[in-house]
């Protein structure tokens, strides 16, 4: 007699793919490239963390234009209240939050935060007072431990984002517009087979287009 409560024989399910992204809420390309990694995500079983990264952080000790110092300030803004966020709330509140505020920054061409922030903080469901975290420097600790960790695992001389996949880190892609359906997945799998080979390190061509939103 056959034991029919037994499992049937047959292959294990794929395990999820890691992938952790490191992002500036500043930066519209990486905002472009989360919008990608998005769509990459309605196609493939991945597991991703959003983390915070900050170009305030990276830059503070280069010799950068007094205009780009001049943006140091709102930057730090956005970076400390999703770090607050993902402290006090989790990993849950990361993305929605980075959506949130990306939304009205890069496609809304938002400039000024005391707009962008309680208007974010809305939407997520945060109160009103949570602004004062992007005042405070109460977990810039955490901030930067997160901002390191990404960066260290690629090297000083890039910026934002950051990607690892099943813990094969590199910068970027930097890419405009972002791709959608298999050719999102195409240039995933493109960008991981590159990434996986132990010995690149560089792959590159001058930006003819700036961020394309759509």
């Amino acid at each position: 007699m056959t034991d029919t409560s037994a499992p049937a024989d047959g292959p294990a399910p794929a395990p999820r793919t890691s992938v952790d992204f490191w992002f500036d809420p500043s930066c519209p390309w990486a905002w472009m490239t989360s919008r990608w990694v998005d769509e990459v995500a309605k196609h493939r079983d991945l597991d991703v963390t959003f983390r915070i990264m900050s170009l305030a952080v990276l830059n503070e000790d280069n010799d950068v234009s007094d205009e780009y110092k001049a943006n140091f300030a709102r930057m730090l803004r956005y970076t400390r209240l999703v770090t607050a966020a993902g402290e006090l709330h989790g990993q849950a509140v990361v993305k929605p939050l980075y959506d949130a505020l990306g939304t009205r920054i890069h496609p809304g061409g938002e400039t000024d935060a005391d707009v962008v922030i309680p208007a974010a903080l809305a939407e997520v469901g945060l109160p009103a007072d949570f602004i004062r975290y992007a005042d405070g420097d109460e977990y810039d600790e955490q901030m930067r431990a997160s901002h390191f960790d990404g960066i260290g695992r690629v090297g000083q001389d890039v910026g934002t984002p950051v990607i690892a996949v099943n813990g094969t880190a590199f910068f970027g892609p930097v890419i405009s517009p972002a791709p959608k359906g298999e050719e999102a997945v195409r240039l995933w799998d493109g960008v991981v087979a590159v990434a996986s080979y132990p010995g690149f390190f560089e792959i590159k061509r001058t930006r003819t287009t700036g961020p394309v939103f759509d």
